[in-house]
């Protein structure tokens, strides 16, 4: 089988991370030919190319392919994206994020590609934005609609919203929720006492970790305040950041204004190989995103064996379930917030029991091994149908 793969950057991140796995399977488990079509990664956020060429992915950059709308490098990238579909000749074109969806969308089916797949990893449009904008990439998707065979989505809310607003009737898509390398997550306590100490913390500290990049809408905000409550109530705790981004100023001024500055601790941007050892570190994971498809690091921490807090938007609710393995909260609260970190803070054997039952049910889930699979399969369903 002949597959392209056509994705707007390849930065550190969940849709990033999928599709590069993908890639790697399809070539080594099933012998596919694999081209993955990609605009620079350009930015704080790192890059995945170097992973995806050590892994044996043929990759395409193209270059005039960012994610801002610009309408002559749209269209520079849109017959780029065709001439590079035209001499691969692909059995199928499988597609990631806003702009290359459109553009991959749009040029595989000019061109005639027998399936044509796109991922719907979070989507474009959300209540944050201005009324004038989100009806805008509604209509955006809509008209892409009809330009593919199938949708996969990562978690069910991201079917559910796709439907809601109308972009395509429910039977085209396909939840296949996002594979991951599960093994380092399921070893990663055997790092833990080194990560505490080159971190400096002490056995009596509990850790509650965030990993987002420092971005709009990835809910630093609501961490630091809760922080304040948390940490008068239980000095002990502290505050691990990871990831990199334009907001880390502001993130930085903000824990110093909220007198925190003892309790928190910024890595920057660290290689995805270290987000195990990472999540070992710590005691609790919190999610505080406003949107987002389904959080990659919500089925990490627990397949680390943590339990979660994570804010109730979009696939969350899918694996962050109330009383068995975390806490799920209204978006953008801050004492609900603060009062789960206090409990969770509180009771050690708590943190076991929600961690150790979110290991037990996601494991397989979410193996790349199962996710490929089942991507294939339905490749294969699509081309003889």
């Amino acid at each position: 089988m002949r597959i392209a793969h056509v994705i707007t950057r390849l930065i550190l991140g969940g849709a990033q991370e999928n599709t590069v796995l993908t890639c790697e399977d399809l070539v080594r488990e099933f012998h596919d030919d694999v081209l993955l079509v990609t605009g620079p990664a350009l930015g704080p956020e790192g890059t995945l190319m170097d992973r995806a060429r050590a892994g044996g992915v043929p990759m395409e950059v193209v270059a005039p392919l960012r994610r801002p709308i610009h309408p002559l490098r749209d269209l520079a990238s849109y017959f780029r994206i065709k001439r590079i579909l035209t001499d691969f000749q692909p059995d199928v074109v499988h597609t990631h994020s806003a702009k290359a969806g459109i553009l991959g969308r749009m040029a595989a089916r000019r061109l005639g590609v027998p399936a044509i797949v796109h991922g719907v990893h979070g989507a474009p449009f959300h209540p944050y934005q201005g009324r004038a904008a989100r009806a805008f990439f509604r209509a955006c998707e809509r008209w892409a609609a009809p330009q593919c065979d199938a949708f996969i989505s990562v978690a069910d809310a991201m079917t559910d919203l796709m439907v809601d607003a109308r972009v395509a009737p429910r039977d085209k898509f396909t939840t296949i929720y996002s594979g991951m390398e599960v093994e380092p997550f399921l070893r990663s306590d055997e790092h833990r006492d080194r990560v505490r100490r080159q971190l400096g913390y002490e056995p009596r500290h509990v850790v509650v970790g965030k990993i987002a990049r420092l971005f709009h809408l990835k809910g630093h905000e609501y961490v630091i305040r809760a922080a304040r409550q948390v940490v008068d109530a239980q000095p002990n705790v502290r505050f691990l950041l990871i990831g990199d981004g334009i907001l880390q100023e502001r993130v930085r001024r903000q824990i110093a204004e909220a007198g925190l500055d003892d309790h928190f601790q910024l890595t920057g941007l660290v290689p995805a190989e270290r987000i195990p050892e990472l999540i070992a570190s710590m005691d609790v994971l919190v999610h505080a995103s406003l949107r987002e498809g389904l959080a990659r690091t919500l089925p990490q921490a627990l397949i680390a064996g943590k339990p979660v807090v994570s804010y109730d938007v979009d696939g969350a609710r899918e694996v962050c379930i109330p009383d068995q393995t975390g806490f799920l909260l209204p978006p953008k609260s801050v004492a609900e917030m603060a009062r789960a970190l206090i409990r969770l803070a509180d009771d050690p054997p708590l943190r076991d029991r929600l961690g150790s039952e979110g290991r037990r049910r996601f494991t397989d889930v979410f193996r790349h091994e199962r996710m490929t699979a089942e991507i294939r399969s339905l490749y294969e369903r699509l081309l003889a149908g």
